[in-house]
């Protein structure tokens, strides 16, 4: 299977990367897995204008990289969404790549499964709520399984990700696919 990783942390080497690097570790010895950081992509917020439902080949009118996102999405089998949270949602990085989806291409794209990886510094029980809430839409109008899901609560600094069972647990997620 063809698993693609967006992974929104703009922090190089922090927990966010570290539990995509689990997951990949797990998966990788059965399925083809790319990681895209999409902080290393020149992504624009989408303008709304929706002249991608008029083109016959439903191309955006603006000329970024997410043409790139588009293309690696048309070979994907499986999705990961892997994120900080930063005050209860996505990262902006990954919220931009995301509204880019507000786009018909979305319907060629093979993808029927999906988790989650999250990891957010607060310890608050309802933090990843609002993201929840989202995910599961997602996985109900676009009928995708969910695969599972990795949610790390306090986890502030650089590589606290690596106290506890976080690791362990993104591991064994890539290793059940």
């Amino acid at each position: 299977m063809n698993i693609l990783i967006l992974s929104g942390s703009p922090r190089k080497g922090g927990n966010t990367d570290l539990l995509v690097d689990a997951f990949v570790k797990g998966a990788s010895p059965k399925h083809h897995v790319e990681v895209i950081s999409v902080h290393d992509y020149k992504i624009n917020p989408c303008i709304g204008c929706n002249s991608c439902f008029a083109r016959e080949d439903h191309a955006c009118c603006q000329k970024d990289d997410m043409q790139i996102v588009y293309e690696k999405m048309t070979k994907a089998e499986m999705l990961v969404i892997a994120s900080p949270v930063y005050f209860y949602g996505l990262s902006a990085q990954l919220k931009t790549v995301i509204d880019r989806f507000h786009n018909p291409i979305r319907d060629t794209f093979h993808i029927h499964k999906m988790a989650l990886l999250l990891v957010g510094a607060a310890s608050l029980p309802e933090l990843f709520d609002s993201i929840l809430t989202q995910y599961e839409l997602c996985l109900k109008f676009f009928k995708l399984q969910d695969m599972g899901r990795v949610l790390v609560r306090g986890a502030k600094d650089k590589g606290d990700v690596k106290s506890g069972d976080s690791l362990k647990q993104a591991f064994e997620l890539g290793q059940s696919i």
